[in-house]
Parts: C-alpha cells; sequence; structure tokens
C-alpha cells in the first residue's frame, strides 16, 4: 500500500501559512494602527484593500509567470518580497507608507499562494493523494485563519502592532529554507501568455469601485465613479473575448449556475468575510473590549471556519449545492441581522458564531462547485476565477460596508452596516435557491 508524503504538503501549506494568518492578525489591531498613525476610516478600510487588491490583480500573472520560470522559484521570490514588505509594514511612519507596504504585501502573498498551489497539484498526480495534499493544506489555512485574530490582538497588546508584520521575518526565513529541500521545482509544459493590459483594467476597475463607496461625498461623485467604473470593467470584458488565450474568459459566466456560485463567492465574502474587518472596531467601540479581548472574542467567528468543512462536505453530498448554500447563505444573514439590532454581548457573540457557521458550510464547497460546473479543458481557469471572486467581493465589500458605517461609528451606522451585510447576504441565497439546480451533487 503506497504512503501518503506529507512532507512536501507540509512544507508548501506552512509557505502560503503567514499569508493567510497575516489577513486575520491585522484585522483585530486596526484600531490601534488607525490611531497610532491617526488616520480615520476610510484609510481604516485601505489598510485591507490595498493588500486584496494588489493581491487579486497580481494574481492573474502570477501564474502564467510561474508556469514560465518555475513555480518553486516563484513561490520562494514571492516569500522573500513578502518579507521585505513585512518588515517595510512595521516601520511604517503614517497610513500611505503603511498602504504602499500592505501593497506590497499583496503583491508578494499572489506568488506564495500561486506557486503553492501549482506545486502541490504537481507534487501529488494521484488524485486521491491531491484531495489529501489539499485537505492538509485547506486545515493549515483554516487554522491560520482562527488563531489570527487572537494572536493578533496579544501581539498589538503586549509588544505593539508593529510586531504583527515583524514576526512575519524569522518565519520567512525558515520557509526559504524548508521548501528547497522538501519540493522540487516545476515548470509548466505550454506556458501561459501575460497580458498586462487585462491586469490594469481589471485593477483599475476594483479600485475606483473602492475608492467611490469610500471617499464618494456627492451623488454626482458616487455617479461619475460609478460609470468609470462600469466602463473599465466592460473594456476587460470586451478585451478578454478578443484574445486567442484569456486570462479569465468571461465566457465562463454564462451558466445560470456559474453566475450563482459567482454571486456566491461574492456575497459570502461581504457578509463574512469584510464584516471580519468591521467586528474589531465593533467590538472596543461598542463594549470596550481591549485589543487583547477583542481577539479572543474574535474566535466565535473564527473556530467554526476550522472544525465544520468537513460538516459541509457531508451535507453537500446529501442535500446538494443549492440547499447546502442557500442555508449556508441563509446562516450568514441571520447572524448579521442578530448584529444590526442593538445587540447584548451574549447576542453579539452567537451572531459571530452564526456567520462563522454559515461561512463554514459554504466556503469550503465553492471551490469545487466552480470546477465541477466548469468546462473540463477550463478548470484551471475555473480555479483563478473562484480566487478573483472571492478576494474582489472582499475587497468591494470593505468598502461597501465602511460607506455604510460612515466616518464616525456610532450604533446607527452599525446597524447600517451589519444590515448591508445581511442585503448582501440574502442576495447569495436567492441566487443559489433560484439558479442551482437540486439535482447538483459535489
Amino acid at each position: 500500500m503506497k504512503t501518503f508524503r506529507r512532507t512536501p504538503a507540509l512544507a508548501l501549506s506552512f509557505a502560503g501559512f503567514l499569508t493567510q494568518l497575516d489577513v486575520t492578525a491585522v484585522v483585530v489591531a486596526l484600531p490601534t494602527i488607525g490611531d497610532d498613525l491617526g488616520f480615520g476610516l476610510a484609510a481604516y478600510a485601505w489598510t485591507m484593500d490595498a493588500y486584496s487588491l494588489a493581491f487579486t490583480a497580481t494574481l492573474l500573472a502570477a501564474g502564467a509567470l510561474a508556469d514560465r520560470y518555475g513555480r518553486r522559484r516563484a513561490l520562494l521570490i514571492g516569500n522573500a518580497l513578502f518579507a521585505v514588505a513585512s518588515l517595510a509594514c512595521g516601520l511604517a511612519w503614517d497610513g500611505p507608507s503603511l498602504w504602499a507596504a500592505r501593497a506590497a504585501q499583496g503583491f508578494a502573498a499572489a506568488f506564495v499562494i500561486t506557486g503553492s498551489i501549482a506545486l502541490t497539484a504537481s507534487a501529488y498526480p494521484d488524485p486521491a493523494d491531491r484531495a489529501r495534499a489539499f485537505g492538509l493544506a485547506g486545515i493549515v489555512s483554516g487554522v491560520a485563519m482562527a488563531i489570527g485574530p487572537t494572536l493578533g490582538g496579544a501581539v498589538a497588546d503586549w509588544f505593539g502592532w508593529r510586531w504583527i508584520f515583524l514576526a512575519n521575518l524569522p518565519f520567512c526565513l525558515l520557509a526559504a529554507l524548508i521548501v528547497p529541500r522538501l519540493v522540487a521545482e516545476e515548470r509548466a509544459a505550454d506556458a501561459r501568455p501575460l497580458d498586462p493590459l487585462g491586469v490594469a483594467l481589471l485593477t483599475l476597475a476594483l479600485g475606483l469601485a473602492i475608492e467611490t463607496l469610500l471617499a464618494g461625498r456627492t451623488a454626482i461623485h458616487l455617479a461619475a465613479g460609478t460609470g468609470a467604473c462600469l466602463i473599465l470593467a466592460a473594456l476587460f470584458v470586451v478585451q478578454q473575448r478578443r484574445r486567442p488565450q484569456p486570462v479569465l474568459d468571461p465566457a465562463l459566466l454564462t451558466q445560470p449556475a456559474m453566475i450563482a456560485v459567482a454571486l456566491l463567492l461574492i456575497t459570502v465574502s461581504i457578509g463574512y468575510w469584510a464584516v471580519l474587518v468591521y467586528l474589531p472596531l465593533f467590538l472596543t467601540t461598542t463594549f470596550g473590549l481591549s485589543t487583547t479581548k477583542a481577539g479572543v472574542a474574535l474566535l466565535a467567528a473564527t473556530l467554526p471556519m476550522v472544525v465544520l468543512p468537513p460538516l459541509a462536505g457531508r451535507l453537500a453530498t446529501e442535500w446538494g449545492w443549492r440547499a447546502l448554500f442557500t442555508c449556508g447563505l441563509s446562516l450568514i444573514a441571520a447572524g448579521d441581522i442578530a448584529l444590526a439590532l442593538n445587540p447584548t454581548w451574549t447576542m453579539a457573540l452567537v451572531g459571530m458564531a452564526v456567520i462563522a457557521t454559515g461561512a463554514a458550510l459554504v466556503q469550503s464547497q465553492l471551490s469545487g462547485a466552480v470546477v465541477t460546473l466548469a468546462p473540463p479543458a477550463l478548470a484551471g481557469m475555473a480555479s483563478a476565477l473562484t480566487i478573483v471572486m472571492r478576494q474582489g467581493g472582499f475587497a468591494l465589500g470593505i468598502g461597501a460596508l465602511g460607506a455604510a458605517l460612515g466616518q464616525e461609528p456610532s450604533g446607527s451606522g452599525y446597524a447600517t452596516m451589519f444590515g448591508v451585510a445581511a442585503s448582501s447576504a440574502f442576495v447569495g441565497a436567492g441566487s443559489a435557491f433560484f439558479l442551482l439546480s437540486g439535482k447538483i451533487r459535489s
């Protein structure tokens, strides 16, 4: 009987661990960072969105560069750049310097994640072993996301927020030593073409949408920003359809089921992941919690993401995707509504646990749904679409919720913000119910 080799999967998972940990660890320290560097809510949002936007944009080119010049090389270069960018974050002296460093982190993380996924797939040619390897990577990623808020809160309180970034350096060094010893270099037989124009159009469209949401003060500004964003998005679609080898083929979104899954990716990102960004501010201002206590409280909103994915897999087989996704998005909506109702401390904890439960039921199954529903020849592009939709929805969600919250967070602002998140989740539940077939199984 063949033995499953865990060490390459663990090494590759460790390389991506920091990029996942960094997302949620930073979230809980954002109020402290804002106070220290003296920036407001729009800048607060850009601390996360600079990372997410750079990651989303770079992802489209990172895969092509990794295929052409070596996937392990791409991962290791990304890891080194992530270390340098983390140092720059730790040394930031104002908002713009921090946002630039966060964008550099997102740029580097795209190469780490792309290289890690491609190397894992090539290191395990047997489908069963590959499934186990990606399952192991999912567990490591889930643990990183779950412990991030608690660890980030403790580090920010005990040592200062800068050490959230500076602590990355020894771990990046460790990854640089481990990966070359355990993972062989891989290149694709046919390297994909680069598409700088497509990347630029998508980045500008997303960036303009986020800035319009956060900074739009008048109807004229909102209309102009929205119009320009839609024009750029349309140009991206036209440009991709004219390319013989598009990096992101819009034709993937012509089936109702694919439209539903795309909407699910976006609405989960708004209803859960973007909410996670504002929960520390909500907890500290509403209940007077310290950064450390807010980080511990956020375990209610993250631990279900670690323990429930196996249950989601069984339910997907028994119920089908329509029932599972409708149930999961409905739970997210219910949890967001609970948080919108000026909750007591107990109700806030329950609301956070409910949104995390809904997200855990949906998140782990969406990638499989996208790849299964897409034509076999477009499976790789469908995987890229999954990450772009998820990260793009996260970036836009941060902007939309920040606009709903307003510049001076208050009880009514939080109610509006959580209400917007709940509305997004209801849209996702409706798209799953009406556009997915009950016969589809994972």
